[in-house]
């Protein structure tokens, strides 16, 4: 099996669990850690000639990462694509289980057993909170309705307060994010890189908590880890 994958929470999910068989990812696949295979551009542009040079039986794909007319045109060109949905946790391992069968796993991995069994009984991060999430700025965008990490964030009992707009990934100026008055900010540092120093200082006398962007927006081995981490991070921030 000749796998691409377009999708880095997917990169590594395969490559833990079915080695040798990706032969291109994007150059956004920063895990695991020294892949070794051809880097097919990013997730929103990949270079789909050289996808198709590589041979792949199937390219493993999101709904939501990677456009529309690129996976159309590897269609055309014959081959397989699988396009994942994942917009709750419980639809996150859904789609990993289908994704690791259709590249040749033989059986379902331990690591999302783990993974499964972390997020049964998620450690709740103190009183139920309200948030805001800032995904990017220049301009602010923050999560809206819809998203997997809006389901992960209120697993562990915060709720974020532009769930019910009507886009996933609404603009909204930061005045009005201040005005909003959440009990608590979350900056991850992906896909916007949120840090100390960039961030927290737009949202004075509200406490902010920066957190691991591949706990919080990635599906694959790390869920195993997600719940601890996260609640860990939140709950610093409120102290």
């Amino acid at each position: 099996m000749r796998v691409v994958s377009l999708v880095p929470s997917l990169t590594e999910a395969v490559a833990r669990t079915v080695p040798g068989a990706l032969v291109g990812v994007t150059d956004w696949c920063t895990h695991p850690a020294g892949l070794d295979v051809v880097r097919v551009g990013g997730t929103k542009n990949p270079g789909t000639g050289r996808i198709l040079s590589l041979a792949p039986d199937l390219v493993i794909a999101n709904e939501e990462e990677n456009r529309a007319p690129d996976l159309d045109a590897l269609r055309a060109a014959g081959v397989e694509v699988l396009v994942t949905e994942v917009r709750t946790v419980p639809q996150a391992f859904a789609e990993l289980d289908r994704t690791l069968t259709a590249c040749g796993a033989p059986s379902r991995p331990r690591w999302l057993d783990e993974a499964e069994a972390a997020w049964a009984d998620p450690p709740v991060a103190g009183r139920r909170a309200t948030a805001v999430v800032p995904v990017w700025r220049r301009p602010w965008m923050v999560l809206g309705r819809d998203t997997f990490a809006g389901d992960v964030l209120a697993r562990l009992g915060v709720d974020h307060l532009y769930a019910a707009h009507a886009e996933r990934y609404p603009k909204v100026p930061v005045d009005d994010l201040r005005a909003a008055r959440p009990d608590i900010v979350v900056l991850p540092d992906e896909p916007y890189r949120f840090t100390a120093d960039d961030g927290p200082e737009a949202f004075p006398g509200l406490p902010c908590a920066l957190v691991d962007g591949r706990y919080l927006t990635w599906y694959g081995p790390s869920l195993a880890e997600a719940p601890r981490a996260l609640a860990a991070a939140l709950r610093a921030a409120r102290r």
